[in-house]
């Protein structure tokens, strides 16, 4: 990187603590192209979709309602959780074989990333391997009133890709006419006391129509076979930080937590056994979906106080024929991962 961008990526690794503006992109990287300004997320959907013409058809999702649809629309939480597919990892490291090339091109890639937001429009939006947050996702999303915290990994591999886009990281968004902006912190995940590449978000925020705090989360867990040590050890260092930072708070045990993250880690693994058994009282939303709800088959989740929020609803999950025969992404998908989308709502307080 030139001396311009090594000062960027530098200021962008210190720990951030409001949403005030984070320093301009590097020059080297394109402002958003005019057709995704706008304040009306409608319009701006009917642009993506314009963009992206008819073929090929797109995955079309539904809710599985869970409780007759009776909580009340002005306190609902909508929350999604989204691996976005980091561009230079998809087009420089991960080798997607049976993905045409053209599917991974960032001028197709950033409309079909656009348009599943703004269909769910979600009120808290915590997304992974994002390396496009200043030039695309922040000025679109600022755009419709969404204010953000983002962290870059310290070494992200997106750097060793001729050509990036910078670092990639976790984003974390929030819709600002549902929540006032409290604190955020970035932390950078330790395993063992020792610094690794991982980070998180925790941003706490107030609901402007119940008064109630939450506090929102997101990270990406180490990836791969092989690391499930590390995986425990950095989600046992990331819970630790959330108990100690609850406790300071005014609210005290009344804060409850939305943990969002690419964990890569089944359920048989320890670490989300550690998030189940952990004292902050923790559960995956996805279980719903489940014919017993009690298994869950991600890798990415959304885990909540299940003694202060309630699922309302969770968006399915498409079948391996809804897919495709050439899994993911694809000219109908942009990623890697589905997104996962829930509605809660706050349990009353005894």
């Amino acid at each position: 990187m030139g001396e311009g961008a090594s000062r960027l990526y530098n200021s962008l690794t210190q720990t951030l603590s409001s949403t005030s503006p984070l320093p301009l992109p590097a020059p080297h990287l394109d402002p958003h192209p005019p057709e995704l300004k706008g304040s009306d997320p409608a319009e701006l959907l009917r642009r993506c979709e314009e963009a992206l013409g008819d073929e090929p058809p797109r995955l079309h999702r539904k809710f599985t309602y869970l409780n007759d649809g009776d909580g009340a629309p002005s306190s609902t939480i909508r929350v999604m959780q989204w691996n976005v597919l980091a561009q230079a990892l998809g087009e420089g490291l991960d080798s997607f074989v049976q993905c045409p090339p053209e599917a991974l091109s960032w001028s197709r890639r950033k409309y079909l990333i656009l348009e599943e937001l703004l269909t769910h429009r979600p009120h808290i939006l915590c997304l992974q391997e994002v390396d496009h947050y200043h030039d695309t996702l922040q000025p679109v999303l600022a755009g419709l009133g969404y204010g953000s915290n983002f962290c870059p990994k310290p070494w992200s591999p997106c750097l060793d890709v001729e050509g990036n886009n910078g670092p990639d990281g976790c984003a974390l968004f929030f819709d600002q006419t549902r929540y006032e902006f409290l604190d955020s912190v970035s932390i950078r995940l330790s395993a063992m006391r020792i610094p690794t590449n991982q980070v998180a978000v925790v941003t706490m925020l107030r609901c402007r129509n119940t008064g109630r705090c939450v506090c929102a989360v997101v990270t990406h867990l180490k990836a791969r076979s092989g690391w499930e040590w590390l995986r425990n050890a950095q989600g046992s260092d990331l819970l630790r930080y959330i108990q100690n930072l609850v406790q300071k708070h005014a609210a005290g045990p009344d804060v409850p937590l939305l943990i969002c993250g690419d964990f890569n880690a089944v359920p048989t693994e320890e670490v989300y056994r550690r998030f189940t058994a952990s004292p902050l009282g923790l559960d995956s939303a996805y279980k719903k979906l489940s014919e017993d709800g009690l298994t869950c088959s991600t890798l990415d989740y959304i885990w909540y106080s299940r003694d202060m929020l309630r699922v309302d609803a969770v968006l399915d999950m498409p079948t391996d024929e809804q897919i495709g025969p050439n899994r993911l992404p694809s000219f109908s998908y942009p990623s890697d991962h589905l997104s996962l989308v829930c509605d809660f709502s706050f349990k009353e307080k005894e």
